[in-house]
């Protein structure tokens, strides 16, 4: 049986003019971060459109939530932001209904 999430994050980013290809590899990269991070028990790179991009993330309580958000990946994103991307929104939600995976 998977891990049951309760929190969550959702991340929206907009790819700077002809950096849509890195934003992708970024993602890609993030993946293999957070599969370090035993508390990220969900983790999506998203693509929304040509140039928009997002990360939807779930863990099981608030301590893996404020992990993931002094970790690595988190790091990334704050280094990448004007480079890469702009994030237009990062927002900390909580999940009341889910589907857990087979």
């Amino acid at each position: 049986m998977a891990t049951p999430v309760r929190t969550a994050l959702l991340v929206r980013l907009e790819a700077l003019p002809g950096r849509e290809d890195d934003v992708r590899v970024f993602l890609n990269q993030g993946l293999s971060i957070v599969e370090g991070e035993p508390k990220t028990v969900r983790w999506f790179g998203l693509q929304f459109g040509p140039t928009s991009f997002g990360i939807f993330d779930a863990f099981p309580d608030e301590d893996g939530r404020q992990a993931h958000l002094s970790g690595e990946v988190a790091a990334a994103l704050g280094e990448n932001t004007g480079v890469l991307f702009e994030v237009r929104s990062l927002e900390q939600v909580d999940v009341v209904a889910e589907k857990q995976p087979a």
